[in-house]
């Protein structure tokens, strides 16, 4: 693609992803219609769907389970999903799926600096990189963790995931993202959620564009329940935002990419699978934008656990332990008396994937050689961990007047399992050798 193409391409994304309508709440019933009428009313599979339409339901939960966790959507589309020639397997690139068994866990702490600029004519599925899981993906349990870097729009192709749902998370440059339901547009300090087999194309909204995407192999990720807190706070659920239908009725060649047990499979079909006129249901894409973050925090004295920025979680079996969390620290006002505000040293029976989004984070050196945006460390489970010396230094002899943190945003993937780095992620040059020396001159102070 020349430059003058990439560059109208990137003008019509950015023309599509103006005054984009939603309808909000996480979790909602929602419905939506392209077309006056081609929404059914008062049963979901008519004897002859409305337009001339094909009704189909796309379930993202078992049919019997618990009403709270059911998720499906009802689809009215040009042409049933079931009509495509057979797939084949394709090269996964830098992509990979758990089970990760390329090297063993890793207990030592490690960081990474962004990806490398992506080659010119990559779009966001050649750009995915796969940094590393766990889990298995045939079995529905655990999770990955994907980087990716693009500057190409996803012309005439298409993914699904049928492993699990996707959570984007822009850091450099906005995404449109054209789902079968709808279209959404992400940009850095948003998140995206693609639902289990909701089939969608990326286009850049930047030339360069580059984030983390988080794989969830589990239940699907729900608003984490608030206990002592109350009704209200954290993430709200009116503030996240489903797509209005939007289809496409075209017939030429696409090619269709499902990711299916860690494996990329394709198909090329004679038209676009995005041509849902009409839909309802709870299992939707959503966008969300963390700075709507309702920061709850301590107005006496101590840091609280962070899990008090919980976004989203994925249930497990064990009540409180979640296959995976997803965590923002936003924009907040620090005030904790005869406290050490940043967070403290300590270890931890889940395990701790960082990315920062922008600016700084309070526990950490930023600039070369630190964490940056884009960058990312990896505290597997018990791993020692807490600020570096420097902040150690600074934070022990601040004047402590009410502060506020707004020169970044970071966030966590937090998992109860360790997460194995793929060969491609443990031998990266962009790998940093000596991170363990950010806690070198912690000085013995004991006076006895």
């Amino acid at each position: 693609m020349s430059g003058s193409e990439q560059a109208r391409g990137i003008e019509r994304a950015r023309k599509a992803a103006e005054g984009l309508a939603h309808s909000a709440g996480f979790g909602n019933e929602h419905s939506s219609e392209a077309v006056p009428g081609a929404l059914p009313h008062g049963r979901n599979a008519p004897q002859r769907a409305p337009l001339g339409l094909y009704a189909e339901q796309l379930s993202g939960s078992a049919f019997t389970e618990p009403r709270a966790h059911n998720r499906r959507s009802w689809l009215y589309r040009i042409r049933p999903s079931a009509a495509h020639p057979p797939f084949r397997r394709i090269d996964n690139g830098a992509l990979r799926g758990a089970p990760f068994t390329e090297t063993v866990p890793d207990p030592n702490r490690l960081r990474w600096d962004p990806l490398p600029d992506p080659a010119p004519g990559t779009d966001f599925l050649d750009g995915l990189w796969t940094l590393g899981g766990n889990g298995d993906a045939a079995l529905r349990t655990g999770m990955a963790i994907h980087l990716y870097a693009a500057d190409t729009a996803m012309t005439d192709r298409v993914f699904g995931d049928s492993d699990g749902e996707l959570l984007i998370v822009p850091e450099r440059g906005g995404l449109l993202i054209r789902t079968e339901l709808g279209l959404l547009a992400a940009r850095p300090g948003q998140v995206a959620l693609v639902p289990r087999g909701v089939r969608f194309r990326v286009e850049p909204l930047d030339e360069v564009v580059r984030g983390y995407v988080c794989e969830n192999y589990g239940r699907p990720f729900v608003l984490p329940d608030l206990g002592p807190i109350g009704a209200n706070g954290l993430a709200n659920a009116r503030d996240f935002l489903a797509p209005a239908a939007a289809y496409e009725d075209v017939e030429r060649p696409v090619e269709v990419v499902n990711k299916f047990c860690g494996n990329l499979w394709s198909a090329t079909y004679d038209h676009s699978p995005l041509d849902v006129v009409a839909w309802h249901g709870n299992h939707v894409p959503y966008v969300y934008d963390l700075r709507r973050f309702n920061v709850l925090g301590s107005i006496s004295y101590d840091h609280p656990d962070p899990s008090i920025f919980t976004v989203l979680t994925s249930p497990s079996d064990t009540p409180g332990l979640a296959g995976v969390d997803f965590v923002v620290f936003a924009p907040r006002w620090l005030v904790g008396e005869d406290t050490f505000r940043p967070p403290y040293f300590h270890r931890n029976v889940m395990s701790e994937y960082m990315g920062l989004i922008e600016g700084a984070y309070d526990a950490k050196t930023a600039g070369k050689g630190g964490f940056v945006p884009g960058g990312g460390s990896l505290h597997n489970m018990m791993s020692a961990h807490g600020p570096d010396r420097e902040t150690f230094d600074r934070a022990s002899a601040a004047e402590l007047r009410p502060q506020r943190i707004d020169d970044g945003l970071a966030f966590m993937f937090e998992t109860r399992w360790p997460v194995t780095a793929t060969a491609r992620a443990a031998g990266a040059d962009h790998l940093q050798p000596a991170y363990d020396r950010v806690w070198e001159g912690l000085e013995r102070h004991f006076r006895p």
